[in-house]
């Protein structure tokens, strides 16, 4: 069983649950609902962040354990979404910074894309879990530390 990037991946579709909720209430002008929704989403994002770095740093990355002809679409795949996921990740932080400094007009127009690009991540987020985890058996993994060091 692969506990960690369970809970990760767990935590990161929690995230755009309440996201997606979020966007919803404030819609709906539930200022105060789309505060509580929005935050706890951040914190579930940032639960997935440090469980998936913990995991990079000291047991390493799960290479891809499927068929020799998935492994360039698998991999061009998990490019778009790491890419989305840093943007979204930046987007989201930029946008709580927004919120925090008040500045509702500009958490308006950024929210809105960081709101998209996160309910695009989560999905293509499970797409590599089902890949790595449940269609085909993991491949290896090295620690990051042990590849820096040579250990």
């Amino acid at each position: 069983m692969h506990i960690l990037p369970t809970i990760s991946t767990t935590f990161i579709v929690i995230s755009a649950i309440l996201v997606g909720f979020g966007w919803y209430h404030i819609v709906q002008g539930n200022r105060e609902t789309h505060q509580k929704l929005m935050v706890f989403g951040a914190i579930f994002a940032l639960g997935f962040f440090i469980i998936y770095m913990s995991r990079t740093l000291f047991e390493g990355n799960t290479s891809f354990g499927g068929p020799e002809s998935l492994k360039l679409p698998y991999h061009l795949f998990l490019f778009f979404h790491i890419t989305l996921a840093t943007v979204g990740a930046v987007l989201g932080l930029i946008t709580l910074w927004f919120a925090y400094k008040q500045k509702f007009l500009k958490h308006k127009r950024i929210g809105r894309v960081a709101a998209i690009v996160w309910l695009l991540t989560a999905p293509t987020g499970v797409v590599v879990y089902v890949m790595l985890y449940i269609l085909y058996p993991g491949g290896t993994t090295k620690p990051v530390l042990d590849a820096i060091f040579g250990l």
